[in-house]
């Protein structure tokens, strides 16, 4: 059985595409791209159609990710798509939340600060739209860390 997997950010052009891409990448380099399905999405549709911010494009980049995804806003029926929905901070959580269809569906959701282990002491994965160089930085350690512990509780 495939386990479909959907990281969700405020404008899906910063956090959660490269938290996609990321997990891509880690789950086929574990020969589990056959099991494991990830995509990503927004609370906001402000940018839907967009690829990603250029400076997380940048950075990504500048560790190997290529990041292509086009911004789109989530949809109730993604709770019947997929199997974790993965939010990057409490805003995000709670309106995810609210948009679930069922208390069921609701417990699909978690928060990326879940499957942190060196970034315990985080509550969030931060939003660097607003930052310098160093917060796009951060936020892609923190999701590299965050993938990774994630596929290792998928796989058991």
């Amino acid at each position: 059985m495939k386990t479909k997997i959907l990281f969700v950010c405020l404008g899906n052009i910063c956090r959660s595409p490269a938290a996609e891409q990321i997990m891509r990448e880690t789950v086929e380099r574990a020969g589990l791209s056959a099991r494991i399905t990830v995509d990503s999405a927004g609370t906001y549709g402000g940018h839907a159609g967009d690829l990603p911010d250029p400076r997380m494009r940048s950075a990504a980049a500048r560790r190997g990710y290529t990041l292509t995804h086009r911004a789109r806003k989530i949809r109730e029926e993604d709770f019947e798509r997929f199997d974790r929905i993965v939010v990057m901070d409490d805003m995000n959580y709670e309106t995810v939340h609210r948009l679930a269809p069922s208390p069921e569906a609701a417990q699909k959701i978690f928060r990326m600060r879940e499957f942190f282990r060196r970034f315990a002491h985080w509550s969030h994965v931060p939003d660097p739209y607003y930052e310098g160089h160093e917060g796009f930085e951060l936020v892609l350690d923190m999701l590299e860390e965050g993938c990774s512990v994630l596929l290792d509780e998928i796989r058991g």
